[in-house]
């Protein structure tokens, strides 16, 4: 079973180039289901049938399991049983047909207003090396929308201060994002004056490191997120991701079209990208309802 979930690993990183984090939630998922499965009725994954499919799931949720989890954890087992039919190792798939769960309400992301990320943009004090990284690591996450993995991958290469772009995405589906003027400041006055004398190695090529001197960790950059909402006041649960989910709403706010917004977010399906333009929707709709004398 380990030959079949490494194949699949194989084809989602080398034919789908699939994220890393995308490749690992998958993989995740089908070691929980194999795991399960050899435990309750000692099957293996080629042998697995339908009404095992619908146990696990059952499973899931009498164990606390969100229906967005086990949703999710379907659609990885729909794709990798897929994957295994059209490669000849299954005959049938058993995550195929009539399989449903029951979802729930799908809360919509948190988003910041623009005095909230003008606020959070304000707080890292530029009087130390710590600040003026941190200062360009939060004007990059909003004037870029990017992940918060692909925030701390990036590369001193990936940077062009004199055309004010990064590039960021796999070497296979790269991507050209511009920077705002003040977010350009920040990151060039860090890459000039700041970072060398932060990293450990001077042959390191990561862009942001931390105060050992080496790349910044997802669990660092957090870290330093949850410290300067503190210091702002900020009430609302503050993620990396919020600061994307605020990048896609406000510059649909202004006017971006869908297809541009894709791009620049890096979705490869549009029904990603539409989901902000539903925010946004339901954010007027709340004006309305407030500022209508009628409503």
């Amino acid at each position: 079973m380990l030959d079949l979930i490494q194949a699949y690993e194989n084809y989602l990183l080398h034919v789908k180039m699939a994220s890393s984090n995308t490749v690992c939630s998958y993989i995740r998922d089908i070691r929980q289901y194999s795991d399960w499965l050899s435990r309750c009725s000692g099957t293996d994954l080629a042998e697995a049938k339908q009404e095992q499919v619908r146990d696990y799931l059952t499973f899931l949720q009498e164990q606390g399991k969100s229906g967005s989890t086990a949703s999710r954890a379907l659609a990885s087992l729909k794709n990798f049983y897929a994957f295994l039919v059209s490669s000849g190792f299954v005959e049938q798939s058993p995550a195929a047909g009539d399989i449903h769960v029951q979802r729930g309400e799908k809360k919509l992301p948190q988003i910041l207003t623009g005095k909230e990320v003008e606020l959070l943009l304000s707080q890292p004090s530029c009087v130390d090396a710590k600040g003026y990284r941190d200062k360009a690591m939060l004007e990059v996450m909003y004037a870029t929308g990017i992940r918060v993995s692909e925030l701390i991958e990036l590369n001193v290469e990936d940077v062009n201060l004199d055309l004010g772009v990064i590039k960021c995405g796999s070497s296979k589906k790269p991507r050209m994002i511009p920077l705002y003027p003040a977010a350009l400041r920040a990151l060039g006055t860090y890459m000039k004056d700041v970072r060398a004398a932060m990293v450990g190695d001077p042959a390191d090529p990561a862009l942001f490191v931390n105060v050992n001197g080496v790349r910044m960790s997802r669990q660092g950059f957090w870290k330093i997120l949850k410290f300067y909402q503190g210091k702002a006041g900020i009430e609302k649960d503050i993620t990396p991701h919020t600061l994307r989910h605020s990048f896609a709403v406000h510059l649909l706010e202004n006017g971006a079209d869908l297809g541009s917004l894709q791009e620049l977010m890096g979705h490869s399906d549009i029904s990603s990208t539409q989901m902000y333009t539903h925010m946004v929707n339901q954010k007027l709709k709340s004006v309305y309802e407030k500022c209508h004398p009628k409503a």
